[in-house]
């Protein structure tokens, strides 16, 4: 079966990527832009594993490949071999990127740092969605392990008798097309930026915040005031409003139904977080969630920030009203589902196992002890 490009890309609609070269920067400006603005961010190479465990040699067969048997000789290779396995790893490696991106985008914006194949990045994306990163020749060879990310692989290398031997051979297959691939990039029709001695992180964040349109709403954080509704109150209109018109549509008519209703018992509540009488964010607490797990609890749930407010850790904020006002109704931990690794760890959280939900689909569980 194949699924058109058009499905795909009104799919990956909230997607921004930020592809290019090695070396190009690609990480460093991804990061920058999760922690300012709270964009969840997918770097392909915290997902290999996983790509590697599904893949079969008659489907991936780059994937497949056991190095593991003779990684000495997997770097001895010729770089013109070497380099042909690169490419076609990630080619295989971009349609995991896609489905996990499918997934994660559907109610949020996405930014990715990944190297995915510019045909590729032309059926599913547009100008708009994508920057292209990339560093010179010169640079890549010098820098190119220069990098945390980069250091055991690098010290593996060298660990045998003939490292530095092999450590030439790498780096000259990670150059070998590096001007083919810089034609390529500058011709795709996507925006580029080529790295220079000159730049500055400052610069080169400003281009790419601009390109993608990404506008942080700045407010006093000090005027942030979190608070929990309570039944038959103008909060309740007002977070009524707020439901009405977010952009969390797989939730939104439950939720509605759920306020409507009222059908919130005993500590059971929403919070919401409001600037200037404005609701920018809400949370609830719950007996129970969208999984068959009655014996856990109490949940959070149904955290959401609007688009605009974002990256000034609001989410944050809500979670811990939400877990202060657990801890003062009788709690010692509260639970949060997730499909994200990364996220909810960041606030204190620990995973606990997967679960399954209703909808037979598989999340994550995290837990928070409360002192």
């Amino acid at each position: 079966m194949k699924i058109s490009d058009n499905i795909i890309k009104e799919q990956l609609k909230n997607v921004y990527f930020i592809c290019g070269g090695a070396y190009g920067g690609k990480t460093t400006m991804a990061k920058l832009i999760e922690e300012k603005y709270g964009v969840y961010r997918y770097r392909q190479g915290d997902h290999c594993a996983e790509y590697e465990a599904i893949a079969r040699p008659e489907y991936q067969p780059a994937l497949c490949t056991e190095r593991s048997k003779d990684w000495h000789g997997f770097f001895a290779q010729e770089p013109r071999k070497y380099a042909d396995w690169m490419r076609q790893e990630l080619r295989e490696e971009a349609e995991f990127v896609i489905t996990d991106l499918i997934k994660l985008s559907k109610n949020q914006k996405v930014i990715v740092d990944a190297l995915i194949p510019i045909d590729i990045l032309k059926k599913i994306s547009d100008y708009e969605h994508v920057i292209l990163l990339f560093a010179p020749d010169e640079m890549k060879r010098k820098h190119y392990f220069d990098r945390a990310d980069k250091d055991e692989v690098y010290q593996f290398i060298l660990s045998f008798p003939d490292g530095d031997d092999l450590l030439k051979n790498v780096i000259e297959a990670l150059n070998i097309d590096n001007q083919k691939e810089r034609a390529n990039f500058v011709n795709s029709g996507f925006r580029y930026i080529e790295r220079t001695d000159n730049d500055t992180i400052e610069n080169t964040l400003d281009v790419i915040e601009k390109h993608f349109g990404f506008v942080k709403k700045d407010f006093n954080i000090d005027s942030l005031d979190i608070k929990k509704v309570d039944k038959d109150t103008e909060l309740v209109d007002k977070l009524l409003d707020f439901v009405e018109n977010f952009s969390w549509e797989d939730v939104k008519e439950h939720t509605l139904w759920m306020i409507r209703n009222w059908v919130f018992t005993d500590w059971e509540t929403e919070f919401v977080a409001m600037v200037d009488g404005q609701i920018v964010g809400m949370a609830s607490i719950m007996k129970t969630d969208y999984y068959p797990l009655p014996d856990i609890y109490p949940w959070i749930s149904s955290v959401f920030v609007t688009e605009d407010y974002r990256g000034h850790r609001i989410s944050e904020k809500l979670i811990a009203f939400a877990n202060e006002y657990a801890r003062q109704n009788g709690f010692d931990r509260t639970y949060i589902p997730s499909e994200h690794i990364g996220l909810y760890e960041q606030y204190g959280y620990r995973y606990i196992k997967d679960i399954n939900n209703y909808g037979n689909g598989t999340d994550r569980l995290y837990v928070k002890e409360l002192k």
